[in-house]
């Protein structure tokens, strides 16, 4: 059984990535950074989602000697530029809090119209070997902001962005009903699910799915730690 190191603490999250790669027909051991308590955690020091999913992932796998995957992931506004974008969870200026940063973004946006409230949550995950083989993917789920939120099942902004085509928000959806939006999603409130969902996937089929408002972009293989993989045409 080959085993594979998720840069990540979040327990729910193993056992969801753990149960996606099993269903693609991948035996797997999979662990937390947690089964490495003497590697200190990453600093998110990138520009980009790909930049910091890789900068974890291959701080993992140097560290270990094994496979790792790791992910960063972000709301993107197109009237604000792609804000909040890599700094997502750190908006409000405290880190994690969810509440604070959804309250500034909605007052920022105050005055903008239904028809400018466009935005996408995107998510890059990376997967890099000891030797500096690396692969990164990127996904996004489109939609419209809400004026106010809606909706307990989310996390973060899910309250407030209602995917294309649905007339409820993230966090109204069910869990079923979020996994039919990401293809193959994870039952998270986290949009990293979908990241998870493609290596499921993509090793099983050898290329991402594409389905509805949620579609990929995926990177190649490249030997070359220090360069972002460019994306599949």
């Amino acid at each position: 059984m080959k085993r594979l190191i998720l840069a990540t603490r979040n327990a729910g999250k193993i056992t969801e990535l753990h149960a996606i790669l099993a269903d693609a027909g991948l035996d797997h051991d999979l662990v937390g950074a947690d089964a490495y308590p003497d590697i200190p955690d990453v600093k998110e020091t990138g520009v980009t989602f790909a930049e910091n999913a890789l900068l974890k992932a291959h701080a993992l796998a140097q560290a270990t000697g094994l496979p790792a995957i790791a992910d960063d992931s972000g709301l993107c506004v197109e009237v604000l530029g792609g804000a909040p974008g890599i700094f997502s969870a750190r908006w409000s200026g405290t880190h994690g809090d969810d509440q604070a940063n959804l309250n500034l973004l909605l007052a920022q946006l105050g005055d903008i119209a239904a028809p400018h409230r466009t935005a996408h949550f995107a998510c890059a995950a990376a997967l890099a070997l000891p030797d500096g083989t690396e692969r990164v993917v990127e996904g996004r789920l489109t939609g419209t902001l809400r004026h106010t939120p809606s909706g307990t099942n989310g996390f973060g902004y899910d309250p407030i962005l209602q995917p294309d085509g649905e007339t409820r928000t993230c966090a109204e959806l069910t869990p079923a009903e979020k996994n039919a939006i990401s293809h193959r999603g994870r039952r998270s409130g986290r949009w990293c699910r979908w990241c998870g969902s493609w290596w499921g996937e993509a090793w099983r089929r050898g290329r991402p799915a594409r389905d509805g408002p949620f579609s990929w972009a995926c990177g190649r293989w490249d030997s070359n730690p220090h360069r972002i993989s460019p994306r599949c045409p």
